[in-house]
């Protein structure tokens, strides 16, 4: 069982930054992949960046490259996400979430192990 705990959500204005932080249960922190998705109101949950087990490989959606950066910190059990420049499409529920690293697909929710309780981001314009 994994345990993934978000934090660092809020209101910031748009062109502000935040960083999202998702802790995690710790002996099984290198057996997974790890990505975060985002869902706004009355929208489906989408993809927005995933990093390997290693921290070597990371991916992002289209719509934040060049604006979120993802990264883990193994000393902390723990991943990030940075967000700069917000817009107000930003806005959503963020969540971390944890995939086997035998597993390939990271931009489908569905084939994620764990899931955060999410936290709340909202960008005001």
């Amino acid at each position: 069982q994994v345990q993934l705990v978000e934090s660092g959500g809020g209101l910031v204005q748009a062109g502000g930054s935040l960083r999202l932080s998702c802790a995690t249960s710790g002996r099984t922190f290198s057996s997974y992949n790890m990505g975060w998705f985002r869902q706004a109101p009355e929208k489906e949950r989408e993809f927005v960046a995933a990093i390997s087990w290693s921290g070597g490989t990371t991916t992002v959606a289209a719509s934040v490259k060049g604006r979120f950066t993802i990264s883990r910190l193994y000393a902390k059990n723990t991943i990030y996400l940075q967000m700069n420049s917000l817009k107000p499409e930003d806005t959503a529920v963020y969540y971390c979430a944890a995939i086997q690293r035998s597993k390939t697909d990271w931009n489908s929710p569905g084939g994620y192990d764990y899931w955060g309780q999410g936290t709340q981001v909202t960008v005001s314009s």
